[in-house]
């Protein structure tokens, strides 16, 4: 069945998925290559150290860097990111580092999201501090870690904040890519925009309720206005659980893989047979999105990005 949408505005389809609730790398790393035979865009991967819900979480986190490090040397066309880093888990001056070097590895295929951090008991676990005032530590690594980035080779770079002093920095390595993608997302009405409209080349809203996709890139648009940037410099993507099946069963199926009701995937998520995710899939395109980031919840399942891949990814123009 064709979707519903006519025809479709292009979109880019990435996989991502959730390391903390259990996996090895091994397992990422069967992912990320089902990821780039598949042809999908992108492997993303999220940087969390503790289990949510009522996974136990084995074997343990994985470091979201060090696995993306590794998956640089194992792939060689698919975008590789995080959506997304937390603020709160690494100094902005070794975090620029760490990911010019991944870019290195990579040969220049990296895209880099962070986030201010939300999740107090994984920090409390693992003895990383949980301050109040965490969107203010954001904006200053952006600033921080841009600006490194950005200084040319040979001159310095210095820095004062209230969080951060960087004096007489040589501002090294450099990433391959002359401007490594920068992804902001958050459900901030004023400061998320602001901060997406100085940095981003991505605005991401993540799991969002489908009703408010429009109005919060809406919001994203007007604060590039506000500064003159152009809003059509930026890409607007959204984050959505996935469970697609070939028939009713074979979702069913997916969704008790995943513990999760079918109804309330098909309220939340990209969810049901393959004609319904392409009708998802068109309407979020309706809304103004043209990336999509599919969460795979089950990283044992490559049957379920080959469905996607052969039935769903046919109907949606690429970008």
């Amino acid at each position: 069945m064709k979707s519903g949408y006519g025809k479709l505005k292009s979109m880019q389809l990435r996989i991502f998925t959730e390391p903390q609730q259990g996996a090895h790398y091994d397992d990422l790393l069967r992912v990320a290559k089902a990821t780039e035979e598949l042809g999908f865009d992108a492997f993303f991967r999220s940087d969390h150290y503790l289990a949510m819900g009522a996974s136990d979480g084995l074997p343990g986190p994985t470091d979201a860097w060090v696995t993306l490090a590794g998956l640089a040397r194992e792939t060689s066309r698919i975008r590789l990111g995080t959506l997304v880093s937390a603020a709160t888990f690494r100094y902005p001056g070794p975090l620029a580092i760490q990911v010019a070097q991944v870019d290195q590895m990579s040969g220049g295929r990296v895209e880099f999201g962070l986030g201010a951090g939300w999740y107090a008991q994984e920090h409390q676990a693992y003895g990383i501090p949980f301050p109040n005032r965490r969107f203010d530590l954001l904006e200053e690594q952006f600033a921080v870690i841009t600006g490194l980035w950005n200084t040319p080779v040979g001159e310095r770079f210095n820095f004062e904040g209230r969080h951060y002093t960087l004096t007489d920095s040589p501002a090294l390595p450099k990433p391959v890519q002359p401007q490594v993608p920068v992804i902001v997302g958050g459900n901030g009405p004023r400061r998320t925009p602001a901060l997406a409209a100085r940095y981003a080349t991505e605005y991401n809203a993540s799991f969002p309720p489908k009703a408010e996709i429009a109005d919060r890139f809406a919001r994203v648009r007007k604060a590039c206005e506000d500064i003159g940037r152009n809003p059509d410099e930026l890409h607007y993507s959204v984050a959505m659980v996935l469970a697609c099946g070939r028939d009713e069963a074979e979702f069913t199926r997916r969704a008790a893989a995943i513990g999760r009701e079918p109804s309330e995937l098909r309220a939340n998520g990209l969810a049901g047979t393959v004609a319904e995710v392409v009708d998802g899939l068109g309407a979020l395109s309706e809304a103004g999105a043209d990336r999509v980031y599919l969460q795979v919840l089950d990283l044992t399942d490559i049957e379920h990005l080959e469905l996607v891949a052969a039935e769903v990814a046919p109907q949606i123009p690429a970008a």
